[in-house]
């Protein structure tokens, strides 16, 4: 009689479910594993096999073969081994059948018959909770699929305490979601001296998730004004937490047993390959743009990346997704990130620095902030000059406002933007409204609408570049607590476009 185990096998963040089929049967001894499993899913059958031997639980001389089912979906990773596990105690008719057939498991044995966590407990979840089943999974990975609140959750420590579960002799403990708590930010808005456009630039792009690009010469201030982007974005939702979770957990980077309310800051190398910036490899993996979904994706020396990895950014940013196509699979993965470039006005760093002039100007700059094309450069929201800082300004007290108040700020407008959004499926915040719906919300008055069509006129405007102020505009109005787009609020976003209009 064939015994039967359930679990998953990925594909980007969706997790698709695999039959695990178990037959004991007459024979020459063997242990067999088919259905298109990998090296470490065929390294399973010596793992179970000492993990048994372990809880003194002998193979009986008979032909064991354990299907993958669908046999033609490629099963990668070591989580097989917990379902390959169950199936075969069922088939030796140690664990009750019917017992597993109601539960989707995964997780890494040890010899000793420890459950080893792995990546993907969360998606995992997800499916078990669509097919009305518990999840079964290593206790290290139980507070982060718990948090699927549809799904019935177990973590087990060993194989022993699993068989115990099974057999009615010491049922574990559903487990309880839980939730990494952040150390507070001690990187302050104050601590930047001087730069307030450039405050002023940050708080609009967190408010409505504007990208931006800084340019400025070496030292003035561009990274540390980066760095303390997290501290005025509000938490994650439980929504957006989930989401990103999701992608985390695939990448196994969720190790602190739970998830966490903090939005993702990723701040890859300039020489990060294709692969790394977009995702890839063998296993189709999340890249670096996927990793900041819901978060900030900072980008230093921005033209300093390979031309290739630039220009594939364009549609992620339009988008929000990216599609991975191998050979074996075409992966989609989320990736709605708030995009922070930073860059030099030329190769040497000093072109607009009067005390120390690019011996090469302009054909310096040109070439250097040539290599961003005009296509990639027009979906930067805001563009601005961050001017270096004199000796004299390092000394005055700190001025503006704190991280705090400024944080304050972008919640009540993001507040206000939830609300307008509410019945907009895949609509948040401003930077997400287009066509009727951005006309609708942003269309300026007529003093601030004449404003905006000299301006495409004597810049020259893209359609995307004219949606773009319009976006930017909102989330002006927005924390001005205006609910109509005025003049003033045109004039600002326009100006961030400007800068860059001439400089590049």
């Amino acid at each position: 009689m064939v015994a039967r185990a359930y679990t998953v096998a990925f594909e980007g963040v969706e997790a698709r479910h695999v039959e695990v089929q178990c037959a004991v049967t007459p024979g020459v001894p063997a242990f067999s594993l088919v259905g298109l499993p990998d090296k470490a899913v065929s390294e399973a059958r010596d793992r179970v096999r000492t993990a048994l031997s372990s809880m003194a639980i002998a193979l009986p001389s008979k032909r064991i073969t354990v299907n993958l089912s669908p046999a033609d979906l490629p099963k990668e990773g070591s989580h097989f081994d917990l379902p390959i596990a169950l199936a075969l105690l069922a088939a030796l008719d140690i664990i009750p059948k019917d017992a597993i057939e109601g539960t989707t498991s995964l997780g890494e044995l040890s010899l000793d018959g420890k459950i080893m966590p792995v990546i993907g407990a969360l998606p995992a979840a997800m499916a078990a909770a669509e097919e009305d089943r518990t999840l079964l999974c290593p206790k290290a990975s139980g507070a982060e699929a718990a948090w699927v609140g549809a799904a019935h959750v177990i973590g087990a420590a060993t194989l022993a305490d699993v068989v115990r579960h099974f057999t009615g002799q010491s049922p574990l403990a559903p487990a309880e979601p839980g939730e990494v708590t952040a150390p507070p930010m001690g990187r302050d808005l104050r601590d930047v001296k001087g730069q307030e456009r450039a405050k002023r630039a940050l708080e609009i792009a967190a408010a409505g998730r504007h990208h931006l690009l800084m340019l400025g010469t070496p030292g003035s201030g561009k990274s540390m004004l980066a760095a303390r982007l997290p501290g005025i974005l509000p938490p994650l939702s439980a929504r957006e937490a989930l989401e990103t979770s999701m992608i985390h957990s695939l990448a196994g980077l969720l190790d602190e047993g739970g998830i966490s309310r903090v939005r993702p800051f990723r701040e890859p190398h300039h020489t990060a390959s294709m692969a790394a910036i977009v995702g890839g490899g063998r296993r189709a993996s999340p890249g670096e743009i996927s990793l900041a979904h819901n978060g900030v994706l900072f980008m230093d020396e921005f033209p300093e990346f390979s031309r290739t990895v630039l220009e594939t950014l364009r549609q992620p940013i339009e988008t929000g997704e990216v599609m991975i196509a191998r050979a074996n699979a075409h992966v989609t993965y989320p990736c709605r990130f708030m995009l922070i470039a930073a860059a030099n006005p030329c190769k040497c760093g000093y072109l607009s620095d009067p005390a120390r002039a690019c011996a090469r100007a302009p054909v310096c700059g040109d070439d250097y902030l040539g290599r961003i094309s005009g296509p990639l450069m027009d979906r930067f929201d805001l563009r601005i000059e961050v001017p270096p800082v004199a000796f004299s300004d390092l000394d005055l007290p700190p001025s503006g406002d704190g991280s705090a108040e400024v944080a304050a700020r972008v919640v009540a407008a993001q507040t206000v933007q939830a609300a307008r959004y509410t019945g907009a499926p895949g609509v948040h915040l401003n930077a997400d409204a287009e066509g009727g719906l951005l006309a609708e919300v942003a269309t300026p008055d007529t003093e601030g609408r004449d404003l905006l069509t000299r301006m495409s006129e004597r810049f020259g405007l893209s359609a995307r570049g004219y949606h773009r102020v319009l976006r930017v505009a909102r989330t002006i109005a927005d924390l001005d607590g205006s609910e109509v787009v005025r003049r003033p609020h045109v004039a600002e976003a326009a100006s961030f476009r400007i800068t860059a209009a001439k400089e590049c």
